[in-house]
């Protein structure tokens, strides 16, 4: 391995004091569980609360990092330039009609923070994207201005009322996903006194503009309650409407496109149920769809008197549509509208008054569906490229034939257009600005397929310049994630190119764990069935190297949250691949967090992984891959741990236990570093410049992994 990482300082040694369990009759030893604060939950909400130990022991670390990457600090100052080069800093979204406005974001010049903006929706679409400051304009929410002067400012939902006239808005300033929400009277610019702590951010109006819903965080950071709020009075006089009786249940909000009801889903990864409330009617109970059944998915939509379900009754594996009538909705009034087709996915469902749009997903590739309501003609929208990437934004328009939507490939930036559903124009309203310049044809994007252990074939998506050799010598940077049922988009991304164009090869391995080919490749990289996502993972690897994209040796492996993990369990089954790992906010030590049911996403997350304290099979799959309790006495390549001391999805003592056990295991190999963001959480810094400092530190150590590093100034 060819590293230019060569750290002149000793790593800090975390002391191991060993605790010791047993479950299920097996014995576990963890040496280093006392990284984690017995005063979590204070942490999470005041950075400061922190034990005095702890923080020396992460600041040694911070410290080290530093110093190991200090050679790249030049690099990473011109990585950060050119990535900032790329982004257009005044961009504006596309703006989305609502009546009387047409609502939007944009950035200034120089700004970490969008603005919320409006104006009238007259003559707005033939007002070109860049014109959209300037007179006419109202700013709602100037993030900048409410981010002054904070370590952490992260703008999350703006939702303005029915008659215009309030916007209920929301920000978290800790990292710790504890949101905020404030009302701003539109008419005069400032807020009311109205402020609802330790939210989810989401907040969905009332129909009379008097109040609104949202979902309460209880003391251990679950979403376990929705509340009505109305205005002008406080929080404690909030009503419950609806409390999840089962910690293992994520509780969101949202609202119908028609906009008639507040829908209250409850889920967890394999089962949901869904409650309407009348928003004309705050007061009224909910209603439940139909109850929960375990592994029965739905969600609905909602046109006049019927309820349309996306779901997996009756085994639709891949999902199918069905109708119900509004009024006796339970699931043995469901009838099929689009049947289910193996292998062809349907992602999500839009619901017009006069069209109903499906994202599908078939082989990898998306594609959009219409239907016409009355007829029940369809029609697909769909693009040629071998991989690209194709969004639904369904904005607020009900009683509309327009649909806007987002394509791009790994070479082609971004595109929305307004697509009228009737008669079939696509009308072209923002492409994707680079302005340092991109030619698409100085590159080349592939889909190839690799041949996992069990035969199953792995598709891959990759982009690399039409100019870089492919001869075994390019490095490469093989990205991954590989949970939940997540599907990792073939996406025009910036920032990849500033690997790419100094001659990596840019490759997403589409593993079992996502749905990339349908449901069932997810539920093969799930529970008893995870290990597939890591061996997918290696196989992508080896697949690349043996097509002479790069060498074992020469990829860099880099993932994050559920892929951090990923990346855990592959330094442990294949370190002799990699030249390097960046394991982002990385779940690693995956049988402690699931053994304790008291952190955030415990009990919500056994579906997807396991209750190893419940079920001895379930503990001995997890102990068997689990990153943290696998690490061995061998050479591990030169690993980059990130993480967030507020992350309340992956805490921050999972990345230093993990390095700090790697350290006194591993016989040769790294360096091994890890950083901590003393000040932001899972989503590391907030603003937009501000994550391009972390981005530029993960590039500049895969360039350092593999010997391209250019020397400091």
């Amino acid at each position: 391995m060819t590293t230019s990482l060569r750290p002149a300082a000793s790593p800090p040694i975390a002391p191991a004091r060993p605790h010791t369990f047993t479950v299920h009759g097996r014995t576990v030893v963890d040496p280093y569980a006392w990284l984690k604060a017995e005063n979590w939950r204070e942490v999470l909400k005041d950075p400061g609360a922190l034990p005095a130990d702890i923080r020396a022991y992460l600041e040694a670390e911070n410290a080290y990092a530093a110093q190991a990457l200090e050679g790249t600090a030049a690099l990473r100052k011109t990585l950060v330039a050119e990535m900032r080069g790329r982004i257009r800093e005044d961009d504006g979204g596309v703006p989305d009609v609502d009546g009387p406005f047409a609502y939007y974001t944009r950035h200034r010049e120089g700004g970490q923070h969008p603005l919320v903006c409006r104006r009238p929706s007259a003559g707005i679409a033939d007002l070109p994207v860049d014109r959209l400051g300037g007179p006419g304009e109202e700013i709602l929410i100037d993030g900048d201005r409410e981010g002054e002067g904070l370590a952490f400012f992260d703008l999350a939902d703006a939702a303005h009322s029915d008659d215009h006239a309030l916007m209920a808005w929301s920000a978290d300033t800790k990292g710790s996903e504890l949101y905020t929400i404030r009302v701003r009277d539109l008419a005069t610019g400032t807020d009311r006194e109205d402020q609802i702590i330790a939210t989810t951010g989401d907040a969905v109006w009332s129909a009379d503009g008097q109040g609104f819903w949202y979902v309460a965080v209880d003391e251990n950071h679950r979403p376990a309650k929705v509340m009505l709020h109305r205005l002008g009075t406080p929080q404690s006089d909030d009503e419950t409407v609806y409390e999840e009786p089962d910690s293992g249940f994520f509780v969101s909000i949202d609202q119908t496109q028609s906009g008639a009801f507040l829908t209250i889903t409850a889920n967890d990864h394999e089962t949901a149920e869904v409650h309407l409330i009348d928003r004309a009617r705050p007061g009224t109970a909910s209603r439940t769809v139909e109850p929960r059944t375990a592994n029965l998915i739905y969600s609905v939509e909602h046109r006049g008197d019927e309820l349309f379900i996306l779901t997996n009754a009756d085994g639709a594996e891949d999902f199918k549509l069905m109708v119900a009538p509004l009024a006796v909705p339970g699931r043995s009034q469901w009838r099929d509208l689009v049947p289910h087709r193996p292998g062809v996915m349907i992602r999500f469902q839009h619901v017009l008054a006069r069209h109903l749009v499906r994202l599908e997903l078939e082989n990898a590739r998306p594609r959009l569906i219409v239907r016409d309501a009355l007829s029940g003609a369809e029609h697909a929208v769909a693009f040629a490229e071998e991989a690209y990437s194709l969004g639904l934004l369904p904005g607020h328009a009900f009683d509309t034939d327009e649909i806007r939507f987002v394509y791009s490939s790994m070479t082609t930036p971004a595109e929305t257009y307004d697509y009228d559903v009737t008669t079939r124009a696509r009308r072209l309203r923002k492409r994707q600005d680079v302005p340092s310049g991109h030619d698409p044809a100085a590159y080349v994007t592939r889909r190839l397929f690799a041949t996992a252990p069990d035969g199953e074939s792995v598709p891959i998506s990759l982009l690399h310049r039409r100019d870089t050799p492919l001869d075994g010598s390019a490095p490469l940077l093989l990205y991954g994630y590989g949970s939940y049922g997540s599907l990792m988009s073939a996406a025009f991304r910036t920032n990849p190119l500033s690997l790419v164009d100094r001659g990596f090869v840019y490759a997403i391995a589409h593993i079992r764990g996502g749905t990339e080919k349908g449901w069932r490749w997810y539920m093969d990289g799930k529970r008893e069935k995870k290990p597939n996502t890591f061996t997918d993972f290696v196989a992508c690897g080896r697949a690349l190297a043996e097509a002479r994209y790069t060498s074992a040796g020469r990829i860099v492996a880099h993932g994050g949250s559920a892929g951090g993990m990923l990346m855990g369990a592959v330094a442990n089954l294949a370190p002799d691949l990699f030249a390097g790992i960046v394991a982002d906010v990385p779940f690693v030590d995956v049988l402690n967090t699931m053994l304790d049911g008291d952190l955030p996403l415990t009990p919500p997350e056994w579906p997807e992984w396991g209750n190893p304290g419940a079920d001895p099979a379930a503990f001995d799959t997890i102990l068997s891959y689990s990153p943290y309790d696998n690490v061995r006495a061998s050479a591990y390549p030169a690993i980059l741990a990130l993480g967030g001391l507020t992350d309340p999805r992956v805490t921050y003592w999972e990345p230093a236990k993990w390095v700090a056990r790697l350290r006194a295991t591993m016989t040769g190999g790294g360096p091994v570093l890890l950083r901590i963001n003393m000040e932001a959480g899972h989503g590391g810094a907030a603003g937009r410049f501000d994550r391009l400092e972390e981005v530029a530190l993960i590039y500049a150590f895969a360039l350092a992994a593999v010997g391209l590093a250019e020397p400091a100034a």
